[in-house]
């Protein structure tokens, strides 16, 4: 009873903070016009450049700097850290000059072959996503930005950094240890306690670089690390914080959005939008629901036990303010906006956004009065007004910039603030600065002037990285396992059988008691032709909790071809061998072959998405 009550309380709380929010949110001044968008748009490049050329003078080739001082400190590998996280900013500004010479020297300087010790997660989403951001945009005439002397230095540097960090993998689990030594491999003392976001934000630089080299090792340790935690999921499809890599065991239950967790449901989303793999949307959809379910205290989200889910942090942590963006992308946008206010509100009281602010006291959570310049809430911000358009989140984009200017500011770049409530610098600026937070700022309002940029009016859709690097989906990366058989390009060796040879294989290899293998064959899309074993994707990818009993071709209704589970539906391809004029109930190329439903197996009435063959719903997601 006595709980209930506080629970209670605290939702009274939440509902009158957030009312008292969305009126001061009308006291805002004049919403910004075209013109302003433009001087707004200008004075942010400004910024970039205030802080480039003062890694640039002060720091480099160390990683990063230290704008009071104007000094610079090697805080990751001591391989000019922020240089390589720049690349793909220098690019989208159209700075031809240094994107060149910045690409130049470090593929004549840079090496990985040192003896240091390095982050994986860090390393992945800062070194190996600028890397290769760069290479696909200095190699390809179509982005504008070609360098005609380019020879795939980046590329040869990104597989040589991420064969160095193989070694990471090697655990009972498939989940890596935090740490490598890009020279010895992992200590013997390493700790086996990784958090799920460095074990599960691998996919896309992992999965682009098989593509680009046609080795599919590095696709399959990342994909294996997600698999390996979400098996391990609660029976309410909720993950901890952090996890024993040998044992399996949670170390840390506590289940949310934010702090150890956050990158883990975001690449699950991108990872299907990238490369098509249907896993990872199926993993995405179950995952959201939860969080929706247990982790939404509307407009807020709380920490949970992952068992219970009992709440046991009532905190906004500055790290959740992805979310509303990642909402735009699986298109509920209703309930990121609603977030998204509540988020900027915290921004508004305090000029920044602290490490945790507690939604009990609505107060600054002790400890975590820090703003180490992060980009999350701003890149919400970016996605929300590409949704709807709506001017206020130009407003929201003016406040960023004036906080920014006149309370982080100094002389050589931007600080850190360690109290948001004094407005106190520190002598530190991360390298995402550059590759993040200045990024989403300067497309957020290019968008309203004019878009003409490469990420909104380039060749290709893009996805970015958790660390805000252009991936971009090209036939190359999107389309591997489809132009290899449908066209025989782009071809990792083995993957040009015929489909009826990959199913006897699976068939003979039908080994229940290993259903996370540490090596498959490149990921099925669900668009090729005659791949449908007859399972429901849990079953197909050993997610049920029960193993599956083994389905008999023969009990399948051919007359309906259908797979399904909770929250997909997946419809067979039976047209190989015919003509397309001699297929049933299909009247051109373009027919569906693939519907995503809310519905159940004997349900399909619910509002579906329907996947074409000839352009993907993913692909269009980005047209705006």
């Amino acid at each position: 009873m006595e709980s209930n009550i506080r629970w209670l309380v605290f939702a009274i709380l939440i509902s009158l903070t957030f009312s008292s929010f969305v009126l001061d949110h009308g006291a805002l001044a004049e919403s910004v016009k075209p013109d302003e968008a433009k001087q707004l748009r200008d004075e942010v490049r400004g910024m970039f450049y205030h802080a480039f050329d003062g890694y640039m003078n002060n720091a480099f080739p160390l990683d990063e700097l230290r704008p009071l001082s104007c000094q610079g400190e090697d805080t990751l590998g001591g391989y000019a850290l922020t240089l390589i996280d720049s690349l793909d900013t220098l690019a989208l500004l159209g700075d031809r000059e240094r994107f060149t010479s910045s690409v130049e020297w470090i593929g004549k300087n840079l090496q990985f072959n040192i003896n240091k010790t390095v982050s994986v997660f860090e390393t992945t989403i800062r070194v190996l996503g600028g890397l290769l951001s760069a290479h696909l945009i200095a190699s390809d005439y179509a982005t504008g930005m070609r360098i005609p002397s380019y020879n795939n230095e980046l590329l040869v540097l990104a597989e040589d950094l991420t064969r160095r960090m193989l070694p990471a993998f090697d655990t009972p689990t498939g989940i890596p240890f935090g740490s490598v030594n890009l020279m010895y491999g992992v200590d013997k003392h390493e700790s086996k306690i990784t958090s799920t976001a460095g074990g599960g934000t691998l996919s896309l630089e992992f999965g682009v670089l098989s593509r680009l080299t046609n080795d599919p090792v590095f696709e399959q340790v990342a994909k294996n690390a997600v698999r390996g935690l979400w098996a391990r999921r609660s029976n309410l499809d909720l993950v901890g914080a952090h996890i024993n890599v040998f044992t399996g065991e949670w170390t840390q239950k506590d289940a949310g959005i934010g702090t150890s967790i956050d990158s883990f449901y975001e690449y699950l989303l991108k990872a299907y939008i990238l490369f098509g793999d249907e896993e990872y949307l199926y993993i995405f959809q179950e995952a959201y629901r939860s969080a929706m379910q247990y982790l939404h205290k509307d407009p807020w989200y709380v920490e949970v036990n992952m068992d219970s889910a009992a709440i046991v942090w009532p905190v906004f942590n500055s790290l959740q303010a992805f979310w509303p963006g990642l909402q735009v992308l699986a298109g509920d946008v209703d309930p990121a906006i609603r977030t998204h206010t509540a988020f900027f509100s915290v921004w508004k009281r305090y000029g920044f956004t602290p490490e945790g602010f507690n939604l009990a006291t609505l107060s600054v959570q002790y400890g975590q009065k820090s703003y180490p310049l992060r980009p999350e809430l701003i890149e919400s911000t970016y996605w929300l007004y590409k949704a709807t358009r709506d001017p206020r989140y130009l407003d929201a984009g003016r406040d960023f910039v004036a906080s920014l200017q006149y309370g982080a500011k100094c002389p050589c770049g931007y600080c850190h603030i360690t109290d948001v409530e004094l407005h106190k610098q520190e002598d530190h600026m991360e390298s995402f600065f550059l590759a993040e937070t200045v990024k989403y700022l300067w497309l957020l309002f290019d968008l309203a002037v004019d878009s003409d940029n490469l990420v909104d009016n380039g060749p290709y859709k893009y996805i970015f990285s958790t660390e805000g690097h252009l991936l971009p989906l090209t036939p190359q990366i999107s389309l591997a396992r489809e132009r290899c058989s449908y066209f025989g390009g782009y071809c990792p060796s083995n993957s040009t059988k015929l489909e009826q040879e990959v199913l006897e294989e699976e068939s003979n290899n039908d080994d229940r008691s290993n259903i996370y293998p540490y090596h498959e064959s490149f990921p099925i899309t669900g668009l090729i032709k005659g791949l449908c074993p007859g399972l429901t994707h849990a079953q197909k990818y050993g997610l049920s909790y029960v193993l599956p009993e083994k389905t008999d071709r023969e009990d399948v209704d051919e007359a309906k071809p259908v797979v399904t589970s909770s929250s997909i539906v997946l419809i067979t391809d039976q047209r190989v061998g015919k003509k397309p004029q001699e297929e049933e109930g299909f009247t051109s190329q373009s027919e569906p072959i693939m519907t995503i439903s809310g519905g159940s197996s004997n349900d399909q009435t619910g509002q579906e998405l329907t996947l074409l063959e000839s352009e993907t719903d993913d692909q269009r997601l980005y047209s705006s």
